[in-house]
């Protein structure tokens, strides 16, 4: 149990200025527009520059949540930065980050659970600053998919983009903040969606560049069984923990990876779309991304109203799941 409620009390977004759209992708590989919009929902996608790195992106993200929080960088005490696609293996994304940022009394650190690693992210943020260990932290959702997305496989081509949203955790007034946590792995699926080279069991090599094993494999079917299940089982309980009933639930902002998946999850949940926040269609998978883009764009939007009840669920490699439920 915390000792004390913690809470979102900033947000911030960022994706990349260039724009990828179905019609771009039907002149690189032999696909449609109606054949991915029908399937994925997906319409377009934002792309990063040729200069810009996944820490470049969270930098523009934390800005404007420091701004939003009303914090400076040197009030920063913990960067937790969510990412599959780091600048490097080391230094940390965070690290760079917080140079970046001029966060000099920061911990940082980066957590890799794909797109589910946003919600482990916020589950870690708040059991530090529930505990009294710090008093404020910023969490970063930041992917640049592109980097290791294989522009010749139809399959996976479409799927994703680039982008990073921004949270401040802090404390919060009583009754507000998260109430409950579900985090979970399924590690025998994971290779059903993996990134196979460039790590210590299998080096970097000329053979593994040339066999395409450093961009992102995919069984699509599988993982789209796994998602359907897990979103379901993982609301089911993190309700269930909160001591909320489906009906209690103000907003809902899943993983943005497929709209067949999301409505699944809304059938489940039995909630209208005006519930839901859908923004796949110009975002695509932003991996890590996904969760707080949808959430800070609902914010902006004016959808959260102070006291709502708020549900995330993600899902992601590994395989993993998190879900997380919160008053705004």
């Amino acid at each position: 149990m915390n000792l004390r409620p913690v809470g979102i009390i900033g947000t911030g977004k960022y994706v990349p200025e260039k724009v990828l759209t179905n019609a771009d992708l039907e002149k690189i590989v032999e696909t449609s527009d109606e054949w991915i919009v029908s399937r994925t929902g997906i319409r377009e996608r934002h792309i990063a520059a040729p200069e810009e790195a996944t820490s470049d992106l969270a930098y523009q993200a934390a800005l404007k949540a420091l701004d939003s929080a009303g914090l400076a960088p040197e009030d920063l005490e913990l960067i937790i930065v969510a990412t599959v696609t780091p600048d490097t293996f080391f230094p940390s994304t965070a690290c760079i980050l917080q140079d970046k940022l001029g966060a000099k009394k920061a911990a940082a650190f980066d957590l890799s659970a794909a797109c589910s690693g946003f919600v482990y992210s916020l589950a870690t943020a708040n059991n530090f600053i529930g505990s009294g260990m710090y008093n404020n932290a910023l969490v970063i959702g930041a992917d640049t998919l592109s980097r290791i997305t294989d522009y010749n496989d139809r399959n996976t081509c479409v799927l994703f983009g680039d982008g990073a949203g921004a949270v401040v955790l802090g404390p919060v007034p009583e009754g507000r903040g998260f109430k409950s946590f579900d985090l979970g792995a399924e590690g025998a699926g994971g290779n059903l969606l993996k990134l196979e080279a460039g790590g210590s069991r299998l080096p970097s090599s000329e053979d593994t560049v040339k066999e395409g094993k450093h961009y992102i494999y995919m069984n699509g079917r599988e993982v789209f069984k796994f998602a359907v299940r897990v979103m379901g089982a993982a609301t089911d309980e993190v309700l269930r923990k909160a001591g909320l009933a489906k009906e209690d639930i103000d907003l809902f902002v899943p993983h943005q990876a497929n709209i067949r998946i999301i409505q699944s999850a809304m059938q489940r949940l039995n909630l209208p779309e005006e519930k839901c926040v859908i923004n796949v269609d110009k975002y695509a998978n932003t991996s890590a991304a996904s969760i707080p883009l949808a959430l800070v764009e609902a914010a902006e939007e004016g959808r959260i109203q102070e006291g709502d009840k708020v549900l995330l669920v993600g899902f992601g490699g590994g395989l993993t799941w998190g879900a997380s439920t919160l008053v705004w």
